[in-house]
């Protein structure tokens, strides 16, 4: 019996700078993990859920300004 390891190709653009995390909603985030479903961030980007964010990772710009606006 053998195993073969298989890369999978990253996805990126090469020149889309530095990976940024952004704000979904909290309720979305486990089912996205789980079953793979996209989930819809405040900015508008639409992905499904791989990573968690540590604190002091990079956000989106524009979620951050949109949740900002929230608190007025």
């Amino acid at each position: 019996m053998s195993t073969q390891v298989l890369e999978r190709p990253e996805l990126k653009d090469a020149d889309t700078g530095p990976e940024m995390f952004h704000y979904v909603r909290k309720d979305k985030i486990a089912e996205s993990a789980v079953m793979g479903t996209f989930v819809v961030a405040l900015c508008g980007e639409t992905f499904p859920v791989t990573k968690a964010a540590k604190p002091g990772s990079p956000v989106c710009p524009k979620c951050k300004e949109i949740y900002d606006s929230w608190d007025e």
